[in-house]
């Protein structure tokens, strides 16, 4: 199995990386301050570890971007192009401004003719990214319990292994999923999120819902 480096110590990155500890792989989790992770790492165990971005850069064969969207272009520089050059990188970002919710949408830093993952993929051109667990809330995004239905999950990117790569994982972890193209298509997906935090901030239900899309 190939090892996971985790870019990123929030609650979407902790709980990717728990996840995939779940599912037996090794996880590096880089951060500014590892030793803030201490306690985390000690309750996943042996495959757990923690380090700096570069750390986790150089020990995943695979690698999540799981932070601020305004942080997202700040963390890939720490962890190094050399670091980046071939893999593939599960954007799980989202392009968020830092202002309240108006009425329960939210606002972006991008355009409807740019997303966030094209701006990354421009910036480091050797990282094979796809953009994955933008859509759904943390507390579902590692095996979801929605009966017999598995929700979707919504990709795109560039290279068709790395989309196949993350579409493996996205079984692994409960999803159907549904692949909308290149890297242009993350302007759709991205603003995915808005919708799925609608209900979260209108009626205070954060745990209840994702995306399935209905095919005859």
């Amino acid at each position: 199995m190939k090892n996971i480096g985790i870019l990123g110590s929030g609650e979407v990155a902790t709980t990717l990386a728990g996840g995939f500890i779940k599912h037996g792989y090794k996880v590096c989790l880089g951060t500014r301050e590892p030793e803030k992770l201490d306690k985390w790492k000690a309750k996943q165990g042996g495959n757990a570890g923690v380090g700096s971005v570069a750390d986790a850069s150089k020990f995943g064969d695979l690698l999540v971007l799981a932070v601020k969207g305004s942080a997202a272009e700040q963390v890939l520089g720490s962890a190094g192009s050399n670091n980046l050059a071939g893999k593939t990188v599960i954007d799980a970002c989202n392009p968020i401004e830092e202002a309240p919710p108006l009425n329960g949408v939210l606002k972006f830093f991008t355009s409807i003719n740019e997303s966030l993952m094209e701006q990354l993929q421009t910036a480091y051109p050797e990282a094979n990214f796809v953009k994955a667990f933008n859509s759904v809330g943390s507390t579902l995004m590692v095996n979801p319990d929605f009966g017999d239905i598995r929700p979707s999950m919504f990709i795109c990117g560039n290279n068709e292994a790395a989309k196949k790569e993350v579409s493996e994982i996205n079984t692994l972890f409960g999803f159907d999923t549904e692949d909308m193209g290149h890297a242009e298509a993350a302007r759709a997906i991205e603003p995915l999120c808005m919708l799925w935090c609608i209900t979260g901030f209108t009626t205070n239900k954060w745990e209840g819902h994702a995306f399935k899309l209905l095919k005859k």
